[in-house]
């Protein structure tokens, strides 16, 4: 009896001394102890999310994948899973479970290995916002308080809520949300009870019994968790039984991209990151774009589809590699595989190893595992190249171009032909031989009515190159200056049927002791001839001699106002014909002036940031623009025009310094409403914008008499309300096309990167067949064609706008020789358009022959 007594006293006094010693440890600790009440707002990190203005996702940017879901968004037997596998008595201890750790206690002494884990999901909670997973006897006693403390503010349901949208689950997935994504392709509501099973098994080992790293480690774990979730009742029998029957399937998931455009994603992320600093790739951010995803697919096909085609008509450059040569062992398709696992796909180009040529058919292992058959339609292009300018003959047999062993890269040019009432769509594949271009490809479009880019694409492939050109690759235009020079001439009182003389020009420097001869493409000269004439087929000469009528001054003071650098523009004569140097994006911007009438807007990509609750945080303010007949609407508006108008061409000051201190991150996250309208200054009248129009759309129709321009091909769209211009450097060293359509602008450009490379010229060949392109590259061959392919799905759905000419702007007869009034009807006369005032008053019968230009003399006129 007394030893029982005894016992007991010990007992007693064991507790007290326990208690005494935990509530010791407590009071030791508790200055340190976190606040876990911060654990009711917290802010879980969730990745930078880039969209399409339409909504698609563009690009996810952040270390950790994170989707956020309630407690009721994820499926009962997902939670129960966890909760099985876990702590199985989650629902009744309050954050320590003395049950639970007599219980892996026993477990341990008895087996000698600590089988089971103690720690609840509440300590697991504690651990994952507040301590590291540095296993030290005081971190376990500062993760059992702070659990306690957690229970005693949180639900069970907050606290399993936080548990399973924070835990970390392998391969960057943090949260059930992410894992469903990363390692099944689904959101929690789609996934399978085997798949739930895998992902509640995940904790114990994330990095290695996940199912991509092992999955017979990841099933060993789920039949584990099955097991569990069938002893607490969770599943039955026959669904346990079932679930363990079915083989994991599972790999790697990238975020779910709906719209490939990678250039634009790099400029979103690097306008949130300037804007928010580093919280931009944790704090959850949507920012949506002004991209329109139709038209930046139909930007990136139409420009990768341009650069291709111009490569192959240059010639192949032969394989890439030689896995083995002639003699040697071949290689099985599993070791071709693995071969190229490392080897990048640049979008449809894959790679592949050639593994059998016979006379006109090869044979090749794709990266993905395919065998497919190249017929000779896909590789009669395959001319030896020899230099940008040279190709060798034509192949006549498949072994002149492949040899097995050969690394390559194919494309499939899958056609489609379209469902009918009594069939499906049917799609055939039509491998190519292809290769990875030695040229380089820009393109964007925007909105000149804004300023919004609508689509933009800033190289070939943005894995092989992150540089974009778009809008850093600051290149001489070519022609495509031309029509801001035109513009200036009409400011200062030229007319579309003023006559340019087309003869050729000779200055001498006598300081360099050297002549500068200008010539016009084609080496012809036309004599005496109208201006609309002069940049619809892009006569080099004209265009100096119309720099020359408006001033050189002048005319560097006047595309100022387009936007253009001063900087960008030299001081010399040669500026008329694209010595100039600017950007796809800045030539696309100034040509919206054209097209929207006279009004500066700026390009911008970021329409408006929503921070992780849904909420406005930003919103675009672009200038847009109001034309006179909005103006003649809103007098309002027609005030705020005038001053930004009178603010745009005020003389440039000085900024003074700004003390101002840049906005915290907790001010630039306040909830906003969007701003209110702004309207952009009028840089040129509109008249002179409609004058402008009226040659870029000769340089696509030309006029009776002359019917073509160097934009003759975009006639295949078949309709009036467009217009563009080529542009072509000396040498051919950058090809361009700048055009306008109904409430769109866009600018292509082909070249090399290296200047050193001109893009050369294409000798005959048969193999290319009736759209063949021979001889030299210019804007209208290297570049128009990707602008004409894109205008096609950009304009589809939109009506051919009428011809809308505005006030003031007169329309008289001329006579097509002189530019002076007619009276007379017939192929010798046509009308033209005029600012009024500036009409001819005299008519061609009264111009006498030593009124008339002499090609021969006329040398220093205008």
């Amino acid at each position: 009896m007394k030893f029982i007594k005894r016992l007991l006293i010990l007992a007693i006094i064991c507790i007290i001394l326990g208690v005494g010693t935990i509530f010791g440890f407590y009071l030791y600790l508790k200055p340190d102890l976190p606040d876990v009440a911060k654990l009711k707002n917290i802010e879980l990190q969730t990745p930078l999310r880039v969209y399409s203005a339409d909504g698609e996702l563009i690009s996810q940017f952040g270390e950790k994948r994170r989707i956020p879901l309630t407690l009721k968004q994820m499926p009962p037997l997902l939670v129960d899973g966890f909760i099985a596998t876990e702590d199985s008595r989650f629902y009744e201890h309050h954050g320590v479970d003395p049950i639970g750790i007599a219980r892996a206690a026993f477990v341990m002494l008895t087996s000698g290995h600590a089988r089971q884990g103690a720690s609840t999901i509440t300590q697991q909670l504690a651990r994952n916002f507040f301590l590291s997973n540095k296993k030290t006897f005081s971190r376990k006693i500062r993760e059992a308080f702070i659990a306690i403390h957690i229970e005693q503010i949180l639900t069970k349901d907050q606290i399993l809520d936080l548990y399973l949208n924070k835990i970390y689950l392998g391969y960057r997935a943090y949260g059930v949300g992410a894992a469903a994504q990363v390692y099944f392709g689904k959101s929690v509501d789609e996934l399978t009870l085997s798949e739930m099973a895998v992902i509640a098994g995940l904790p114990k080992a994330p990095s290695t019994m996940n199912p991509i790293y092992s999955i017979d480690r990841a099933t060993t774990r789920r039949n584990v968790v099955l097991d569990r979730m069938f002893k607490e009742g969770y599943i039955t029998q026959a669904q346990m039984d079932q679930a363990r029957s079915e083989p994991i399937v599972s790999h790697y998931h990238r975020a779910e991209i709906q719209l490939y455009a990678p250039y634009v994603a790099e400029r979103a992320r690097a306008w949130m990151v300037n804007r928010y600093g580093e919280d931009a790739y944790t704090k959850g951010m949507d920012v949506y774009t002004t991209i329109n995803a139709k038209l930046q697919h139909a930007a990136q096909q139409s420009a990768v589809d341009n650069l291709l085609s111009y490569d192959e008509r240059h010639g192949y450059r032969g394989a890439t590699a030689v896995i083995w040569k002639p003699g040697q062992t071949p290689l099985n398709a599993n070791q071709i595989v693995e071969k190229l696992s490392s080897q990048p796909t640049y979008g449809e180009l894959i790679p592949a190893v050639v593994t059998q040529v016979k006379q006109q058919t090869a044979t090749v292992v794709t990266k993905q595992g395919q065998t497919i058959t190249l017929n000779w339609n896909g590789m009669k292009w395959a001319r030896k190249f020899q230099t940008n300018s040279a190709q060798g003959p034509a192949p006549t047999t498949a072994a002149q171009i492949l040899t097995a062993g050969q690394q390559i890269w194919v494309q499939n040019k899958a056609t489609t032909v379209a469902a009918t009432a009594d069939t499906a769509a049917v799609t055939t594949d039509h491998w190519v031989l292809s290769q990875v271009p030695g040229a380089n490809t820009s393109f964007v479009a925007m909105s000149p009515n804004n300023g919004a880019i609508l689509a933009m694409v800033g190289g070939f492939n943005y894995t092989q190159s992150k540089f974009n050109r778009a809008t850093q690759s600051i290149r001489q235009v070519g022609s495509g200056i031309k029509p801001f020079i035109y513009s200036a001439a009409i400011e200062k009182g030229m007319t579309l049927a003023t006559l340019i003389n087309d003869a050729p020009i000779t200055k001498w420097d006598k300081w360099q002791g050297t002549a500068w001869r200008p010539k016009n493409a084609d080496g012809r000269y036309g004599g005496p001839t109208r201006a609309r004439i002069g940049l619809a087929r892009s006569i080099n000469v004209m265009a100096i001699r119309v720099l020359r009528l408006a001033g050189l001054d002048f005319t560097i003071d006047y595309l100022t106002r387009f936007g253009f650098k001063r900087a960008d523009l030299p001081r010399a004569e040669p500026l008329a014909l694209g010595a100039g140097s600017l950007t796809p994006l800045e030539l696309a911007q100034g040509y919206s002036v054209f097209a929207n009438g006279g009004y500066a807007i700026k390009p911008f990509l970021i329409n408006k940031v929503d921070n992780s609750n849904g909420e406005l945080i930003y919103s675009a303010n672009p200038k847009i623009v109001c034309d006179d007949v909005c103006q003649s609407q809103n007098p309002q508006a027609k005030m705020q025009v005038a001053l930004a108008t009178a603010t745009q061409n005020a003389p440039i000051q000085k900024a003074p310094s700004s003390t101002a201190e840049k906005p915290t991150l907790a001010q630039l996250e306040q909830v906003i409403t969007p701003p209110e309208v702004r309207y952009a200054p009028e840089v040129i009248s509109e008249q002179n914008a409609f004058l402008v129009r009226q040659m870029l759309t000769s340089n696509i129709w030309g006029e009776p008499g002359h019917p073509y321009g160097t934009g003759f091909r975009a006639r295949v769209l078949d309709r009036h309300d467009i217009g563009g211009k080529t542009g072509t450097t000396n040498d051919s060293k950058d090809a361009w096309y700048t055009g306008f359509g109904p409430n769109i602008v866009a600018t292509t450009w082909v070249g090399f990167d290296d200047h050193r490379h001109a893009l050369g010229r294409t000798s005959y060949n048969k193999n290319l067949g009736k759209n063949q392109v021979m001889g030299g590259e210019y804007g209208g061959n290297a570049a128009q064609p990707a602008w004409i392919n894109f205008m096609r799905t950009a304009l589809k759905n939109t009506p051919e706008q009428p011809l809308q000419v505005p006030a003031d702007i007169v329309k008289v007869r001329i006579d097509r020789a002189t530019g002076k009034l007619s009276d007379q009807d017939g192929s010798s006369s046509m009308y033209e358009y005029f600012i009024k005032g500036t009409e001819p008053t005299q008519s061609a019968r009264q111009v006498t022959s030593e009124q008339k230009f002499d090609t021969e003399t006329a040398e220093e006129l205008f």
